[in-house]
């Protein structure tokens, strides 16, 4: 009998082909999540130019969040089913139409709020990504691979601060032609480089009776409250924190703005950072450790300190700790998800930590609004961080052992 030429991924080693999945994976995520945040530092000023009324205008903003945080739920069970390679260069090539809608028409709110459903798309990449690396890596080296996919979240970041600066050094269409490039690009990389790994079985059961499979298993429910509070949690603070900076401590806009910079910055350094420890220390114990953290960190906020240093630290805390945890949630989903049902169970996840970042800032808005005092608001953050380290302590804790 012919003896099988692939690679074995054990402990020991990682196949060359792993180390080109991640860096492709990474990239057409860092990429798609460019794209999926485009229409949110041009809200401001398209609500001006179309006279929105501030509803109207974060719904806009929204629109791509949702879709894309539920969308990763079906694109997690396709890529189980029809694999990366597919999947990310389908996506990619697809959220080019939203990303030149967008550009062409911006003076037509009909037109932008399709592009902003549409644009949700490259928010469903996370969901392709995390199967493919974790079907390439050994158990004892996803943690650390996980965590360096997960670097690709600062594509946020990139079109916060270069969509404007481009818009007004090269002219009104410059990002969105460069993110229709940069995407083209990636959809060729992903149809050339991407492999599945040579002992992957394909799923029996359809996408639809996957998910509800998936659904079923305690694992599940427990991983999306995680990464609700973990990733939700960042995607919050970037979003809202500017403008939490500039009314509670009253910063100019540029300095609010850099602050978030940091936030971010320290956040996504810490992601792979949590998967690291997590190959070293059981994911459990890291993630209630980190649970612990964001508490004592949310508490030190919920006293609204002078910036300095104080507030600087419980925020810059918090961005260490809730990166670190993000990290972490998807070093347990390679432990505690069956290995064919590892898309769908990412997508699960994933849309759960999409739509926890999404009310926070409404909580948090509400909260000022009743009392003009954002301090409420942190001790329910606490209190939900503690809730978690509760749970990952018992619950998880359990599910890991068996």
């Amino acid at each position: 009998m012919a003896q099988s030429t692939a690679p074995e991924r054990t402990a020991s080693h990682v196949p060359p082909q792993a180390w080109t999945v991640l860096a492709v994976s990474m990239t057409g995520f860092l990429v798609n999540f460019w794209a999926w945040n485009l229409l949110a530092p041009l809200a401001p000023g398209i609500g001006q130019r179309l006279g929105l009324a501030p509803f109207t205008q974060a719904l806009l903003v929204a629109l791509p969040v949702i879709i894309g945080s539920l969308g990763r739920i079906p694109a997690g069970s396709l890529t189980d089913r029809y694999g990366a390679r597919t999947m990310f260069t389908a996506l990619s090539v697809l959220t080019i139409v939203p990303v030149l809608l967008v550009g062409l028409f911006p003076n037509s709110l009909a037109v932008l709020m399709i592009g902003g459903v549409l644009l949700g798309l490259g928010g469903t990449t996370f969901a392709v990504g995390v199967p493919a690396v974790n079907a390439w890596f050994p158990p004892d080296r996803r943690g650390t691979a996980l965590g360096l996919f997960g670097v690709g979240t600062v594509g946020t970041a990139v079109a916060t601060f270069t969509t404007l600066p481009l818009i007004n050094g090269l002219g009104g269409m410059a990002p969105f032609l460069l993110v229709s490039l940069a995407l083209l690009v990636v959809a060729g990389l992903s149809w050339t480089l991407l492999r599945e790994p040579p002992d992957k079985t394909p799923p029996g059961a359809g996408a639809f009776a996957r998910t509800v499979e998936t659904l079923r298993l305690a694992a599940t429910w427990q991983l999306s409250v995680l990464y609700a509070l973990m990733f939700g949690g960042f995607v919050a603070f970037s979003v809202y924190l500017p403008t939490y900076l500039k009314t509670a401590y009253e910063l100019a806009a540029g300095d609010a703005a850099a602050r978030t910079a940091g936030f971010v910055v320290v956040a996504v350094i810490a992601r792979p950072v949590g998967g690291w420890l997590c190959d070293r220390i059981h994911p459990a114990d890291v993630l209630g450790v980190l649970c612990g953290l964001a508490f004592l960190f949310a508490g030190l906020a919920a006293f609204q300190f002078p910036l300095m240093p104080m507030g600087t630290i419980a925020f810059l805390g918090l961005g260490i700790v809730l990166g670190a945890g993000s990290g972490a949630v998807f070093a347990l989903v390679a432990r505690l998800a069956p290995a064919e049902e590892v898309g769908a169970v990412t997508g699960l996840v994933g849309a759960a930590g999409g739509l926890g970042g999404f009310f926070p800032p409404l909580v948090m808005g509400a909260i000022y609004g009743m009392q003009h005092d954002y301090g409420w608001g942190f001790v329910l953050l606490a209190a939900a961080a503690l809730g978690c380290a509760v749970l990952t302590f018992t619950a998880v804790r359990r599910e890991a052992a068996g």
